[in-house]
Formats: structure tokens, C-alpha cells, sequence
């Protein structure tokens, strides 16, 4: 059992969570019980998400993506107020950290999947507001575009928008998950062979091809899976609570 403050302090320090800013609150969210036995962890708030943390007994749920954004009413009403009221009724936390988690060095989002994708000699990379998000490196040995596609299947469970317009092989690669589509043009100024992310608008393909570089949207849900699970898996041991991650696929 770890006390609700405790477990929000803990993750404040170690997400470094008052560095910078964001899009929305990074921390407790939602106030639920004071003791947390079993943690349910995902990467958006939601109320399937949330119904099914209340079906195993969650006592706290943790997510990547929370229910308050700077672009979103503060009036709870339709759909907010329906996640909010399975909260209370539930009895649950909600804990949210977005960028904290996504340019963490550990359990980061992309500096996992730097590592899962083969990368060495990570750098930040990928300033947004003055602090770097994102990862790049080089492969070892140089990766045919055809087999980094499909380490990007392997990690990602989903198929990749590829505009493959770099060189193969492929030497070096910056990371951002979600919906980094404007640093490919920071990827572009470093002079990478390639850049990943979630997602892509219209203007990316050409905006790649003219630049010769390869463009990978690997998806916003599934880029942004590895951190919160590992989040997860790192409070289990730090503080002998119960946490299951609860998949709620989203393909884009």
C-alpha cells in the first residue's frame, strides 16, 4: 500500500514534473482514496478505461493523456462529466503527466522506443518550449528502410505510415512520439535520415520528400504505450502495489 500523496510526490520528483510547461495539469487530477493497493495504468483517460479499472478494483488509475487540456472547456459536463462521475463513483484517483513522461531518459516514451528501435548514442533532441522531448541516434550498423519498418511493427503492434524518401540504409533516426509532426523540420535541420513519430498532416509527405528523408507515423496511441506501461512496472517494485495496464486501442 503507498499512501496517495507519497505515490504523487514520488512521481512529481522523478518525472521532473514542474520543468517546463504543457497542455494541462501534470499530477493528481482527480482525488480518490487516500491508500492505493492495485493502480491501473493507460495511455488516455477515458470512461472504458476508467469502467474497467473500476471492474478490478483500481484504487488509482495513471495515464500518459488526462481529462484537462488548455484547449478543452472547464465545465463538466457530457462527456467529462461522465468520466469524472465513474471517478467519484468509483472512488478513484486520476493521475495524468504528458510531457514529463514522454522525454523521461528511463521510462520515457522515446527513449524506449530509441532502444527498442536499435538506436545508440542518444541525444535530446526535439526542443519544444525550451526542453528537448525527444531522442535521436545512430544504428550500430547501418538499417535497410525495409527492416526498420519492420522493427516499427514489431515495437509499435501497428503498421506505419511510411513516406520512405531518405537514404537506405539508414543511418541515424530522431524519436518524438504523439503528435510531433512539426519537428521533422528540427529532424530535417539535424540532417537525419529518418524521423518517427504518431501521426502526420497533409503537408508532411512533400515536406519529407524534398528533404529526403524518411517520415514514419507509427501512431499516437502506439507510440505513446511503452512509457505509462513501464511507468507502471517501475511502482510495482518501488512500492509492492498491484498495477495492471489496461490496453484500450486507438489506431490513429
Amino acid at each position: 500500500m503507498v499512501r496517495r500523496e507519497a505515490l504523487v510526490a514520488y512521481l512529481d520528483s522523478y518525472l521532473d514534473a514542474g520543468a517546463g510547461t504543457d497542455y494541462g495539469p501534470n499530477g493528481l487530477q482527480v482525488e480518490g482514496r487516500a491508500e492505493i493497493r492495485r493502480l491501473v495504468t493507460g495511455v488516455s483517460a477515458c470512461v472504458e478505461l476508467f469502467e474497467r479499472a473500476a471492474a478490478v478494483g483500481a484504487d488509482a488509475v495513471l495515464v500518459h493523456h488526462g481529462i484537462f487540456w488548455r484547449f478543452t472547456s472547464p465545465v463538466l459536463t457530457g462527456h467529462q462529466m461522465r468520466r469524472v462521475e465513474v471517478l467519484l463513483r468509483s472512488g478513484m484517483s486520476l493521475l495524468g503527466y504528458h510531457l514529463p513522461l514522454d522525454r523521461h531518459p528511463e521510462v520515457g516514451n522515446n527513449a524506449l522506443a530509441a532502444h527498442g528501435l536499435g538506436l545508440a548514442d542518444l541525444e535530446p533532441f526535439a526542443v519544444h518550449e525550451g526542453l528537448a522531448v525527444g531522442f535521436r541516434g545512430r544504428f550500430p550498423r547501418a538499417v535497410p528502410v525495409a527492416d526498420l519498418l519492420e522493427r516499427c511493427r514489431a515495437l509499435f503492434a501497428q503498421e506505419p505510415l511510411a513516406f520512405t524518401s531518405g537514404p537506405d540504409p539508414v543511418s541515424t533516426l530522431g524519436v518524438v512520439s504523439g503528435g510531433a509532426q512539426t519537428e521533422l523540420l528540427q529532424a530535417i535541420a539535424a540532417g537525419l535520415d529518418a524521423y518517427l513519430t504518431g501521426e502526420a498532416s497533409e503537408w508532411v509527405m512533400n515536406v519529407a520528400r524534398e528533404n529526403h528523408i524518411h517520415y514514419l507515423a507509427c501512431g499516437h496511441y502506439a507510440t505513446e504505450r511503452l512509457g505509462v506501461r513501464a511507468l507502471g512496472e517501475r511502482l510495482a517494485q518501488e512500492f509492492q502495489i498491484e498495477v495492471e495496464f489496461i490496453d484500450v486501442p486507438n489506431p490513429v
